[in-house]
C-alpha cells in the first residue's frame, strides 16, 4: 500500500519534472543544479535547499555541470501528508499545505548531512520488502521532517511579520487541534477573540483561501487518511472526526475527496 503513496527519486543527469499523479514534491537539491523553474520562474542558487510544492504547482529540475547525484524529490500523497505525527509540525501546517506560494528552506551543512542520510536509508527501504517496512518508512519520512522544522523555526519568522499572519497562523494551529470538536469558523473566532467575518479576511489575504476552507481541508484529510491506514468502519471513523452521521459523512466525503468511504478504503 505504501507505495502508491511515498515515491523517491535521485536526480541525476536528466531534467526531471512534475509527474501527473498529483503528488506533492519535496524537492532537496545540492550543488549540481542550474535551477528549478517553478510556474516559468527560475530560483537559482539552490544549493542545500528543501523546496516543498503543492501539487498545483508546474516544476522543472535544470541540471547544471558537476556531480552525478545532486539530490533527491520525495513524492507524498495527501494521506501521507494527514498522518497525526506530521500534522504537528510547523512545516506541515505553514508550508506544505500551502498553494499559493513556493516555500523553501535553506539546510546548515550539519543538517545536510542528516537529511542526506535519511533520503538515501528511505530510498533504499522502498526498493525492499523487509518486514516492518511501511512502520521504518514513515519513521523516515517524519525524521525528515523534523530535521526540516527545526531548521526552518518557521514560528519565529511567522510572528514577526504582520499581525493578521500571526492570527491565521494561530487559526491554523487552533484547527488542527480541535477539529474534531469544533467545525465552525465562529467557534474559532471566538476562541482567538475576533470576529468571524475578520477571520476570514485575514485568511483570504494571507493564504488565498477561506477560513472554512481550513476546516474542510483538515477533516477531509483526517478522514482519508483514518479509511486508508486503519481498521476502523466508516461509522467508526464519522464519529470520531465529529461528523453527526454517516450519511454526513459520506456526503462530505463525496464532496471533498471525490469518493465515498468505501471506494476511498479501496484504493
Amino acid at each position: 500500500m505504501i507505495d502508491r503513496h511515498v515515491r523517491i527519486e535521485k536526480i541525476d543527469r536528466r531534467e526531471l519534472a512534475k509527474p501527473a499523479d498529483g503528488a506533492y514534491a519535496v524537492i532537496w537539491v545540492t550543488d549540481g543544479v542550474a535551477g528549478i523553474e517553478v510556474n516559468g520562474e527560475l530560483y537559482g542558487d539552490t544549493a542545500n535547499t528543501v523546496f516543498f510544492l503543492h501539487p498545483r504547482f508546474d516544476w522543472k529540475i535544470l541540471r547544471g555541470p558537476g556531480k552525478a547525484s545532486a539530490g533527491y524529490v520525495m513524492y507524498l500523497s495527501d494521506a501521507i501528508l494527514s498522518r497525526p505525527a506530521l500534522s504537528q509540525l510547523h512545516i506541515q501546517q505553514v508550508r506544505i499545505l500551502d498553494s499559493n506560494s513556493v516555500h523553501t528552506a535553506r539546510l546548515a551543512p550539519g543538517i545536510e548531512v542528516r537529511v542526506h542520510t535519511v533520503l538515501e536509508m528511505l530510498d533504499e527501504l522502498l526498493s525492499t520488502h523487509l518486514n516492518h517496512r511501511e512502520e521504518a518508512i514513515f519513521a523516515l519520512i517524519n525524521t525528515f521532517f523534523v530535521y526540516c522544522d527545526g531548521q526552518c523555526n518557521i514560528q519565529s519568522t511567522i510572528d514577526r511579520r504582520c499581525g493578521k499572519s500571526t492570527l491565521v497562523y494561530k487559526y491554523k494551529r487552533l484547527v488542527n487541534k480541535r477539529v474534531t470538536e469544533l467545525q465552525k469558523v465562529s467557534d474559532y473566532a471566538d476562541q482567538l477573540r475576533v470576529s468571524a467575518a475578520y477571520l476570514n479576511e485575514c485568511t483570504k489575504e494571507i493564504l488565498g483561501r477561506t477560513a472554512k476552507s481550513l476546516i474542510t481541508e483538515q477533516l477531509a484529510m483526517r478522514a482519508r487518511h483514518a479509511l486508508m491506514f486503519t481498521d476502523q468502519s466508516a461509522k467508526e471513523i464519522a464519529y470520531s472526526l465529529g461528523f453527526s452521521s454517516p450519511d454526513y459523512f459520506r456526503s462530505f466525503c463525496k464532496q471533498h475527496i471525490g469518493l465515498t468511504p468505501s471506494e476511498v478504503k479501496q484504493a
